[in-house]
């Protein structure tokens, strides 16, 4: 018989023994939060990761320009598309059987990836590991609200979240020293021991949870919103490449519009929806889903502009760039693990927590934008207010979605997490992309399409300066705009 009650958010599986969370947590709580992390680290890991390997894809397996792009693309495009289906199958089927098949998922494709010997087997792998990296992103967070009590979420999630900015900016030094060392293939092996270590710890310690109600699939509405969410992520990837007017682009985005307006008018009618829509009633949930897209746009756009800054404009190397910008990523696992993000979010409350994270991540952007001419320390001050910001502010939206919603739903508001954090991100890198590209295309010859087009035709110093500076001034407009 279940012993805790619903508002604890743990669900017992009929006959299961006692050793299931309590109004106190699990008693190895921070044992499997420890473990979930690192497998949530792997996911994270590679979206970034293979983005260092492409001149050795490009060598050793013949890759054209496309092949890479669906190498990199395969695996965001089928994660971000499965986010809602993962999430809802792991709330009706059970959180602990999805992670474990997440992670057998991931294990398999790393393997099939590290082997391959194609672009196409390569694809193949990626995308399959983009499975396993759905299944993997909405379970951990689903289990961290089962495991611990409502007392210890602010810190839980902050600390999950923490794990997600350590892994965007550790991929590439990881990536960049394993193909120092090894070859391309290592940089997916890697991740085989830590997926094994994973399957022990799950199977010994994670208890099982799931929604009782035994609501029927929502099968086509899985299919719809699969394929909505792949189409709509797609129209975004190519906007930059074949142009926003493009009839690729139109179309795609035509069908991601209709078939989620399909999926929306289905959800509202029937008896056993996916996502139940009534969660944008709330509030809480309607702002923090709001806030969540907000930050991820302007955060995601801008960062990713970042590196070009640091490499075109300071004249940073890959590996030196990468090292500029941990600081980011320090502030936040510092301020997360230390639980002192936690902490300022119980003392403020949820409102004034997001907000004040907003105005710090703002004048980050800010601080990057215009204080340029005096070399790194202006990025470095950036860098360092964006990581407050983040600290506070990414834990507070997931802790409010999560806190929204009931508790048999934790795999869905997991899902809507994901989902909208990969939505916002991919929409401003490609926003922000577009806002660099016009104001620079502004002030360089029509002739020169990127800066190393511009560069090349530039005549003499003085003309590679004022490229240099064109490019600059695009940076500028598009972080103020983020």
């Amino acid at each position: 018989m279940t012993t805790s009650s619903p508002e604890q958010g743990q669900e017992q599986e009929p006959g299961a023994a006692r050793t299931e969370p309590t109004v106190q947590g699990h008693p190895q709580r921070w044992l499997i939060l420890a473990v979930i992390s690192l497998a949530q680290l792997t996911v994270v890991l590679d979206n970034t990761v293979l983005n260092v390997a492409i001149p050795s894809l490009t060598d050793e397996l013949g890759a054209a320009t496309s092949d890479i792009q669906w190498m990199i693309n395969a695996y965001s495009l089928v994660q971000s598309g499965l986010l809602l289906t993962a999430g809802s199958a792991a709330d009706r089927y059970g959180r602990k059987k999805m992670l474990t098949a997440g992670l057998a998922l991931f294990g398999l494709g790393s393997l099939a990836a590290g082997l391959a010997d194609s672009t196409g087997q390569l694809i193949a792998a990626r995308a399959g590991m983009g499975v396993g990296g759905a299944l993997l992103l909405t379970t951990t967070l689903a289990v961290v609200m089962q495991i611990f009590a409502p007392e210890e979420h602010a810190k839980a999630i902050g600390i999950w979240s923490a794990v997600s900015a350590l892994g965007f900016a550790c991929g590439p030094l990881i990536g960049g020293f394993m193909l120092d060392h090894f070859w391309w293939g290592a940089i997916f092996l890697i991740n085989l021991p830590v997926v094994a270590l994973g399957l022990v710890a799950v199977v010994t310690l994670v208890p099982e949870s799931k929604n009782r109600q035994g609501d029927r699939p929502d099968l086509l509405g899985a299919l719809l919103s699969t394929i909505g969410m792949a189409a709509l992520v797609y129209a975004i990837i190519s906007g930059p490449e074949h142009g926003w007017t493009s009839g690729r682009v139109l179309v795609t985005a035509a069908v991601a519009v209709g078939v989620l307006a399909l999926f929306a008018y289905w959800e509202s009618r029937v008896p056993y929806p996916m996502l139940d829509l009534s969660f944008f009633r709330n509030q809480r949930f309607t702002g923090a889903v709001a806030g969540l897209m907000l930050i991820t746009f302007g955060m995601g756009g801008a960062l990713f502009l970042l590196t070009q800054h640091l490499q075109f404009v300071l004249g940073y190397d890959p590996l030196r760039a990468g090292l500029a910008t941990a600081p980011l990523a320090g502030t936040v696992v510092v301020l997360n693990f230390s639980g002192i993000a936690a902490k300022w979010l119980v003392k403020l409350g949820t409102p004034v927590a997001v907000m004040l994270s907003m105005v710090l991540m703002s004048a980050g952007l800010v601080a990057i934008a215009t204080l340029t001419g005096t070399g790194y320390p202006g990025t470095l001050l950036g860098l360092l207010l964006i990581g407050v910001g983040c600290a506070l502010g990414n834990p507070a939206m997931a802790h409010a979605i999560m806190s929204s919603i009931p508790p048999a739903k934790a795999g869905v508001g997991a899902g809507i997490n994901g989902t909208l954090a990969e939505f916002g991100n991919g929409l401003g890198v490609a926003v922000l992309g577009a806002v660099l590209n016009s104001r620079f295309a502004a002030l360089v010859p029509v002739a020169a399409t990127s800066l190393p087009a511009a560069l090349a035709s530039a005549d003499g110093a003085a003309e590679r300066e004022r490229v240099i500076g064109a490019f600059s001034s695009g940076l500028e407009s598009s972080q103020l705009v983020g």
